[in-house]
């Protein structure tokens, strides 16, 4: 039977996927699309930033990802089209110096000492890398089921899809994009602000020659790495919310027209391969909960996609919730732990749509707003406040428990290594493994930062937990020494000198004794 039905198959579902069969879940992906129309969908690159690609190390997934990374920019770099090998190898540098970085507001965040962690890459890429781990996980995932109708019960929620087919599980999660049919058939408030611009992506071949300006009187335009590929942006109300101006397919006549707005060119369009619109339309779910039904990325939180925030957004709400709900869904844990969901993840939502309004607010065309990027640059100058946004763009400024007494606990686990006990019982040279290695199995973990020098700290996981949390010791004793116990998303759940509150917090984030 299915524990959990995720309606939506694109990178946050299949995530979401990944971590509840890890957990010991039984999953089933139901997504509207067959996979060549994701395949035509997936216009931009995507950026995927620090902490996102923390997580991911946490399940090994980082370098399958940046093995299709380097594929895709030495396709770009050789393949038809016009001749971007410079552009394309100038990225590449920048992306293995680990300093290519996303903006705010179009004004560079290079860290001075080159440290940032960065991905790029399309998204039917990085989709292919996550439905080949669910495929190895043995997760079913099922294209072209679309579903019509949402109907929770008190045991369990069934999903109706469009050919009369019913399928049932006992929780379900709307992963199914901005337009969400789980949000809107499950009763979730959305409320936020209207669009203010239209943005247009497109596939196309031109008439003339059109450079990249992200700053002009008519809006912006953007070049891609991918040969064909243009964007414009316009700050003319947005699209509109009728079918007309928020469906239909575009065509080259409304393409030419925004590029000759924007640039003041007389450019044309002689081929029109595929177009998408969005907009900054800003909404945010009320809770992430009702009941059995839960909500994760876009149909969570929708905003503009400027920067590629969402994505990353996403990914960490399905980090954040896949070991909560598999441990619900197998009966180890209380529904109470799915509370933590929207209580964590709510606030962080806020902040980057809090983010992303300011970016649109600077980017827009006037005197005015120059004035302000300017002074917005002189401000990013200071050392602090380059750290402040660097944090923020790349999500390592999350805390889920900023009122805790140990600063530590809410924060992403220290990058250190550490080996189990029995393993350091039987190595001579002790010679241990990364933290996320052991996070790999998606048990947490309590961590020794003693190095087994501290017989105060606790040594080893109270029996009644040991199938959901396994020890470690750090191979170099750790500042401030004491423990931590890391849950399986790589979060501090408690931290402490001696054992006392470790039982308790077992409990919370594991659910009671067994």
């Amino acid at each position: 039977m299915t524990d959990v039905i995720i309606v939506g198959g694109g990178p946050v579902g299949l995530l979401l996927a990944c971590e509840l069969r890890i957990g010991g879940a039984r999953p089933l992906v139901l997504e509207a699309a067959t996979g060549e129309e994701r395949v035509t969908r997936s216009l931009g690159l995507r950026s995927l930033n620090a902490r996102t690609l923390h997580s991911l190390e946490l399940r090994g997934l980082v370098e399958p990802l940046t093995e299709a990374q380097w594929r895709m920019l030495d396709e770009l770099a050789t393949g038809p089209g016009p001749d971007r090998s410079d552009m394309v190898g100038m990225m590449t540098e920048l992306l293995k110096k680990g300093m290519m970085r996303g903006h705010f507001a179009g004004l560079p965040l290079l860290a001075q000492d080159g440290t940032a962690e960065y991905a790029m890459l399309k998204q039917h890429r990085i989709e292919a890398v996550l439905a080949a781990r669910a495929a190895e996980l043995g997760v079913p995932v099922r294209h072209g089921r679309a579903v019509v109708d949402v109907t929770p019960h008190a045991d369990r929620v069934v999903a109706t899809l469009a050919d009369g087919e019913r399928v049932e599980a006992a929780y379900l999660v709307g992963c199914d994009g901005g337009r969400s049919l789980v949000r809107k058939r499950s009763g979730f408030a959305f409320s936020g602000t209207p669009a203010t611009m239209t943005g247009r992506t497109a596939v196309a071949t031109l008439t003339g020659p059109v450079g990249s300006s992200l700053r002009s009187p008519g809006g912006l335009v953007n070049l891609s790495l991918v040969p064909g590929e243009i964007a414009t942006i316009e700050f003319d109300g947005g699209p509109g919310d009728t079918p007309s101006g928020r469906d239909a397919p575009m065509t080259a006549e409304e393409l030419a027209g925004s590029l000759r707005r924007v640039t003041g060119e007389d450019v044309g369009v002689a081929r029109l391969e595929a177009g998408i619109r969005y907009s900054d339309n800003t909404r945010h779910a009320d809770s992430y909960r009702k009941g059995r039904v839960l909500l994760a990325g876009d149909a969570a939180h929708v905003h503009s996609p400027i920067g590629g925030q969402g994505l990353n957004l996403g990914l960490q709400d399905a980090v954040n919730l896949g070991w909560k709900l598999a441990l619900v869904a197998r009966g180890a844990a209380p529904e109470s732990l799915l509370d933590t969901y929207t209580a964590e993840r709510h606030p962080v939502a806020a902040r980057m749509l809090r983010n992303t309004r300011a970016q649109v607010a600077a980017m827009r065309p006037g005197a005015q707003v120059d004035a302000l990027r300017e002074v917005l640059a002189e401000v990013m100058a200071l050392p602090d406040a380059e750290r402040h946004f660097t944090r923020m763009v790349e999500g390592t400024d999350v805390d889920y428990a900023p009122a805790a007494p140990d600063p530590r606990v809410g924060r992403f686990t220290p990058s250190l290594t550490a080996t189990p006990p029995d393993s350091r019982a039987a190595t001579a040279d002790r010679a241990g493994r990364p933290v996320a290695e052991l996070l790999r199995d998606g048990r947490g973990l309590l961590l020794d930062l003693s190095g087994g020098a501290d017989p105060s700290v606790p040594a080893d996981v109270p029996a009644g937990h040991r199938d959901r949390v396994r020890p470690a010791v750090a191979d170099v004793p750790q500042a401030g020494g004491g423990a931590l116990l890391l849950r399986p998303d790589g979060y501090v759940a408690w931290a402490g000198g001696d054992g006392n509150g470790l039982e308790e917090a077992l409990t919370a984030w594991f659910g009671p004794a067994s």
